[in-house]
């Protein structure tokens, strides 16, 4: 307690020489000023207890954890924001698994022999949503990045037709690219696939890619993958076009361009160089997969409003999201076999639990109403937030922004920040103004391999044409002799997605404490600017995903 005390007073004492006050109001500063990281600390011992186990969508525990999420709810004065005016928004979740019995890939060459391959050490193979039993034989071409990115002059299309073939490509996207569109290309992939008519997909690495490993990823595919369910009972976010998905092991991979007439130092060259490539191999796949279905999860997100003080933009959201589901009850690692999720993605609950308090807490509550989500099944694939993003218990037009917190990373103290999202939207005015106002850099991304602009639940929105900023510690730590970006990497080495993500790790839970600072300050002066964040002209993202959205709010507001 006596460190706790010792943080509030310098902290007191440092915001008093802050600069920026006029951008944000006194009010505002006063309860950021009061941000508690002994109750940050607190949720996330709770949250990342042992008898949550885990809080894997569909049991127990996860409801246990929700059940937590919704009493602080409650004991804030957070109104129900979900499904019949409950906390809860049912989210339906089916599994498929491929069935390795029944299932076959074989390379068929000139001579028609075949050369049948052995699944999990050769190959894996993704389920075909919607068909137990698929079957195709196709010629396969090779699209090397497989990506069409007109808007960057890219497109490993544009001199072949695959319409009816099998399309073969690296994984990844162009290391050209800026790094949140080369995020996005490497993970549209199948769905571009299937807009140029390909019936089937065959994946792999290039040699320096070392994510993508056979072992991993065969211990990963037997788990299965889960989907959600449309209204019509169907999985979402699949391409029933595609009739075969594979990926290859490294070795197994060299062996597709045996037959194709070019050198493979060529084909990774020109890869590694951005340059577009598209090329018949000169053989055919026949691809085997047996599908089935495991049954159906129910998922919950918990969803809680603070409604807003104006009489027009009361009708208007901004969105905070952090996942509330980790990976339950695994194989023992150490001796320990529950995955705690400490970090991930406790922790992100915990500051928007705070960032709550602080908004409940203002003598006048923002013009805006603020909406608070604790996500499921963001471990499965985004799944949850997709959902909500996707049917939100709140009109679509009406939200004007996201905020997203998962892993933020304090383990040591938050010198400077990572928001990624910022540079496409009006939000980064709102995001530099807190940053300078608490005393914190702002920094470029420090491992664009690691794509993390796609990776959690923020993407959701920016799908539905939403801008969303989602917020990281950057890599300096005020030390010299420590190393930020050498222990953020060790940590994903040595502790992300294993049972040692607990709750006795060196958390930095002052840093913690900023970091809920900058959620709430953040989302506070974009409640109460009377202008809707917008998309920075001719980004990216704002083309491609904001244009209906842009003309909903338009029309809604009147702005």
């Amino acid at each position: 307690m006596k460190t706790v005390l010792t943080f509030t007073s310098l902290f007191l004492a440092f915001s008093s020489f802050a600069q920026d006050k006029s951008d944000i109001p006194a009010e505002a500063r006063a309860v950021a000023q009061s941000v508690k990281p002994e109750a940050i600390k607190a949720h996330m011992r709770f949250l990342a207890d042992d008898a949550m186990e885990g809080r894997k969508p569909g049991t127990r525990g996860y409801r246990l954890a929700a059940n937590y999420v919704i009493s602080q709810f409650e004991a804030l004065g957070l109104q129900p924001a979900g499904d019949g005016q409950t906390y809860l928004q049912k989210v339906p979740l089916r599994q498929w698994r491929v069935q390795e019995e029944g299932s076959s890939l074989a390379f068929i060459g000139k001579n028609g022999k075949d050369q049948l391959l052995t699944l999990g050490k050769n190959y894996t193979l993704s389920p075909v949503y919607g068909d137990e039993t698929s079957e195709i034989t196709a010629p396969v071409v090779f699209v090397g990045f497989g990506v069409t990115a007109p808007d960057l002059n890219y497109d490993d299309y544009k001199n072949v037709d695959v319409k009816g073939k099998i399309v073969a490509y690296f994984n990844g996207a162009p290391a050209a690219f800026p790094s949140n569109q080369r995020a996005y290309h490497g993970s549209a992939k199948l769905e571009n696939a299937a807009a140029h008519g390909a019936v089937g997909v065959i994946s792999f690495s290039l040699p320096t890619d070392v994510r993508n490993r056979m072992e991993a990823s065969s211990a990963r595919a037997r788990q299965g993958t889960y989907r959600w369910l449309g209204k019509d009972g169907k999985p979402q976010r699949v391409f029933p076009e595609l009739k075969g998905i594979a990926s290859l092991g490294d070795s197994t991979a060299r062996t597709v361009f045996a037959q194709s007439g070019r050198s493979l130092a060529d084909i990774i060259a020109a890869a590694n160089k951005s340059i577009p490539q598209s090329f018949p191999l000169n053989f055919s796949v026949r691809i085997k997969t047996e599908t089935r279905s495991r049954g159906d999860i129910t998922g919950y997100n918990v969803v809680g409003v603070l409604p807003g003080t104006d009489p027009v933009l009361k009708n208007e959201y901004v969105v905070y999201a952090s996942h509330l589901d980790h990976l339950g009850i695994g194989r023992p690692v150490k001796g320990d076999s529950i995955f705690n999720g400490a970090h991930d993605n406790a922790s992100g609950v915990a500051i928007n639990l705070e960032a709550a308090r602080m908004y409940a807490s203002l003598p006048t509550k923002p013009k805006r109403s603020i909406l608070f989500v604790g996500v499921t099944a963001e471990e499965m694939g985004l799944l949850g937030s997709d959902y909500f993003a996707s049917n939100p218990t709140v009109p679509k037009e009406n939200i004007v922004a996201n905020l997203c917190l998962d892993m933020p990373f304090f383990f040591h103290p938050l010198v400077d920040i990572v928001p990624y999202g910022s540079e496409h939207s009006s939000m980064a005015k709102e995001v530099n103004t807190v940053a300078n106002y608490l005393g914190v850099k702002v920094a470029k991304d420090p491992i664009p391999e690691q794509v993390v602009f796609m990776r959690s639940d923020h993407f959701s929105f920016v799908r539905q044409g939403i801008p969303a900023i989602y917020i990281k510690s950057g890599t300096e730590t005020g030390n010299p002799q420590l190393d930020g970006l050498k222990l953020n990497l060790d940590w994903r080495a040595t502790i992300y997605h294993s049972p040692q993500d607990e709750i006795d790790q060196p958390f930095d839970f002052n840093a913690a404490a900023k970091h809920a600072q900058l959620q709430f300050l953040i989302g506070y002066l974009t409640a109460q600017n009377p202008k809707r964040p917008t998309w920075n002209p001719g980004d990216f993202f704002g083309t491609k995903f904001g244009t209906k959205q842009a003309a909903k709010s338009q029309n809604n507001s009147g702005k």
